[in-house]
C-alpha cells in the first residue's frame, strides 16, 4: 500500500521521522529508499567523507542523490587528496550548498579547483586549514579573485576559526570574494588590539601583511553592516572598548553573537552592547570569567527577543541575576553549566511564571551547578512541560531520586537526558519506587522516555543491573549511551538489556570493571548499528574477543580500548 503512495507524499511522511528511522526505512523497497534519500537531502544532513581513494565510488553514489552538504577530513596535499578533490567538484559540485574541509591541509591549487566548481554554495567553513594561508599568497591574483567572485557571490556562511596565519591582507583577499556574506566566524583566531580612537575613525589604514587587527576587521564589518547577521569571536581576548566600537556600528543589526571565553569582557561592556544591538536573537557569553549578576540584568532589559542564551562558566552569577530572565519571554534555549553559585531557587519562579506562553524552553542545561538541590528542580520541572528536548543535570551532586521521578512523570518527551555523576541517584529512583523496599509496579512514575535519543549516567556509584534493564525497557530509541565507571554492571544486566537497544550508535562503557567478553558478544549480536563503542580500562575484556567483535560488526568504525588487557590502544577503522 505504501510503494502505491506518489513520492513526494511518501518523502513528506519520512521527513517527520528521526535520522536512524529513515535510514531503516530506506531499507524496505525501492520506492521507500528514493523517498528517504529525498528525506534525508531537505534536512541538509552533513556526509562525513574521508579523504581517500576508496571514497571515489562514495562520491559519486552522493552526487547522483543530489547531495548538498559535506565535510572532508583527512585532507592533505598529496595525490590522493588531490584526486578525491577533483571527484567532490564534478560530482558534488553543482549542488555542493555546504562544504566543511575539517581543519585539513589542501593545498592552494587544489582548494582553488574545488570552489571554482561549487557554484551554488551558501556555507563555507575553513576552520584550521592553516596551509592556505601560511604562504599569504591565497586569491591574491585579480583574475583569480574575479573568478571566484563570480562562482560564489552567493556565499553566505564564512567560517575561519582556529586560523594561526590569517592576516588583514589574507582575510581581506577571501571576504572580498564573498560580497553577500550574512555569516563569520573567526573564534579563536590572534586579533590584535591597539587602543586608541582609530576604532572610531573612517580613515583608512594600510591592511597589515603579518598579523589580523581588529581595526582592519571593524573596517569590514563598517562596509557589511547591511548584511551581516552573525559573528563569533569567541576567544579572541575582545577588549570592551572593542565590543563598544563594534557594536556603534552605523547600520549594523546583528541577530547572532558568540562572544565565548573572551575573559576581558565587563557587565558595563554588555549593558552598552545591548543598548546598541536590541535585535540579538542568540547571545554567547560563557567563559566571560568577569561577568557578574548586572550582565544578566542588562540582557534581560535589552534584549526582548533573545531566544538562546549562553552564560557557562560564569561563577560569578547568582540567584539575584536569574530573577531577572523573567523578561525573557521567548527564550528557547538557556545553558548556565558550571554556574556554581546557582541554586535554583529563583530560576525556579522564573520558569514557572513565563512559561505558559509559547514559545517554551526546549533546552536547559545546568551541570555541574553543585548548590543545585531537590527543591528548586523539583519545582521547576512541572513548568518545562512537554516542550523540552534536552535536559543536562550532569554532577549536580545533591540531586536524589526525587529529582529523577519528577523527570519521569513530567518530562516523556526528552531526547536527551544527561546525569552523570549524580551520584545519590540509585535503581529504585529510575524504578520510580518511592522507596527501595517498595515492590515494582506499574504507574505514572516508572520512567518512559519513549522518544529519548541520548542518554548520560556516567559514575553513578548504585547504579546495577536492574536499574540498566529498567533503562533499556523505558529507552527503547536511544541512539547515544554512555556508562562510563558504572562498576556495578555485569554480563548478566547486559544479557537482557542489549536486546532492546536495536537503535544503538555510540556506547560508552569504559571503565566498567565488571563486563567480559560475553558482553562484547551479546552487544555484536543485538546491535547490528554500532558505530563507536568505548570499553577502555575494562580489565576483564581481552584483545582477542575485540577482535572478535570487530569481525562480528565491521561497520564499527572507532573501537577505544586502552588498557584493555594490558594494551593500549585505539582501532580507528
Amino acid at each position: 500500500m505504501a510503494d502505491s503512495l506518489p513520492l513526494e507524499m511518501l518523502t513528506y511522511i519520512l521527513s517527520f521521522l528521526p535520522l536512524s528511522d529513515q535510514k531503516e526505512a530506506s531499507l524496505v523497497s525501492r520506492a521507500w529508499y528514493c523517498a528517504a534519500q529525498n528525506a534525508l537531502r531537505e534536512t541538509n544532513v552533513r556526509y562525513n567523507i574521508p579523504v581517500s581513494s576508496a571514497s571515489l565510488s562514495a562520491i559519486k553514489s552522493l552526487g547522483l542523490r543530489g547531495i548538498s552538504c559535506i565535510s572532508l577530513t583527512n585532507l592533505d596535499g598529496s595525490p590522493a587528496s588531490h584526486q578525491v578533490l577533483q571527484s567532490v567538484a564534478y560530482h558534488l559540485g553543482p549542488h555542493l550548498q555546504s562544504l566543511c574541509l575539517g581543519g585539513g591541509s589542501p593545498t592552494e591549487a587544489s582548494f582553488l579547483a574545488l570552489i571554482l566548481g561549487c557554484p551554488v554554495l551558501r556555507t563555507l567553513d575553513l576552520s584550521g586549514c592553516n596551509s592556505l594561508f601560511t604562504s599569504g599568497t591565497l586569491l591574491a591574483q585579480p583574475e583569480t579573485v574575479q573568478c571566484v567572485r563570480k562562482a560564489l557571490s552567493g556565499l553566505r556562511d564564512l567560517k575561519l576559526a582556529g586560523l594561526r596565519d590569517l592576516t588583514d591582507l589574507s582575510f581581506n583577499h577571501l571576504s572580498g570574494c564573498f560580497p553577500s556574506l550574512e555569516r563569520l566566524s573567526l573564534a579563536y583566531c590572534h586579533l590584535t588590539f591597539e587602543l586608541g580612537p582609530t576604532w572610531g575613525s573612517v580613515s583608512p589604514q594600510v591592511s597589515s601583511p603579518s598579523q589580523l587587527s581588529f581595526h582592519n576587521l571593524l573596517q569590514f564589518i563598517k562596509e557589511r553592516a547591511g548584511t551581516l547577521r552573525a559573528l563569533d569571536l569567541s576567544g579572541t581576548g575582545l577588549p570592551p572598548e572593542a565590543l563598544q566600537a563594534l557594536g556603534q556600528v552605523t547600520g549594523l543589526k546583528l541577530e547572532e553573537l558568540n562572544l565565548h571565553s573572551c575573559r576581558d569582557l565587563s557587565s558595563e561592556a554588555v549593558a552598552t552592547l545591548c543598548r546598541q544591538q536590541p535585535g540579538l536573537t542568540s547571545l554567547d557569553l560563557s567563559g566571560c570569567s568577569d561577568l557578574t549578576d548586572g550582565a544578566l540584568l542588562a540582557v534581560s532589559r535589552g534584549l526582548h527577543h533573545l531566544r538562546h542564551l549562553s552564560l557557562k562558566k560564569l561563577q560569578r552569577l547568582t540567584d539575584a541575576g536569574c530573577a531577572a530572565l523573567g523578561a525573557l519571554h521567548e527564550l528557547q534555549s538557556l545553558d548556565m553549566a558550571e554556574c556554581c553559585l546557582v541554586s535554583g531557587r529563583e530560576l525556579a519562579q522564573v520558569l514557572g511564571s513565563v512559561r505558559r506562553a509559547p514559545p517554551a524552553l526546549t533546552s536547559l542545561r545546568l551541570a555541574f551547578c553543585s548548590s543545585l538541590k531537590d527543591a528548586s528542580v523539583l519545582s521547576m520541572i512541572p513548568a518545562l512541560g512537554p516542550s523540552l528536548k534536552v535536559l543536562d543535570l550532569s554532577s549536580c551532586v545533591a540531586l536524589t531520586n526525587q529529582t529523577m521521578q519528577a523527570i519521569c512523570t513530567y518530562l516523556i518527551h526528552l531526547s536527551v537526558l544527561r546525569l552523570a555523576w549524580c551520584k545519590e541517584l540509585q535503581d529504585w529512583g529510575l524504578l520510580g519506587l518511592k522507596e527501595p523496599s517498595d515492590e515494582p509496579v506499574l504507574n505514572p512514575q516508572v520512567l518512559q522516555f519513549p522518544q529519548l535519543r541520548q542518554l548520560s549516567l556516567s559514575l553513578l556509584p548504585a547504579f546495577t543491573d536492574t536499574g540498566l534493564v529498567a533503562v533499556a525497557r523505558g529507552c527503547p530509541s536511544l541512539e547515544r549511551l554512555t556508562l562510563s565507571h558504572c562498576s556495578h554492571l555485569s554480563d548478566e544486566g547486559w544479557a537482557q538489556a542489549a536486546r532492546l537497544w536495536p537503535r544503538l550508535q555510540h556506547l560508552n562503557l569504559s571503565s566498567c570493571s565488571q563486563l567480559t567478553e560475553q558482553t562484547l558478544d551479546t552487544i555484536g549480536q543485538a546491535c547490528r548499528q554500532l558505530r563507536v563503542l568505548d570499553i577502555a580500562m575494562c580489565p576483564g575484556i581481552n584483545m582477542a574477543a575485540v577482535k572478535h567483535f570487530q569481525a562480528q560488526l565491521p561497520q564499527v568504525t572507532c573501537i577505544q580500548s586502552r588498557f584493555v588487557g594490558g594494551a593500549d590502544l585505539t582501532l580507528t577503522l
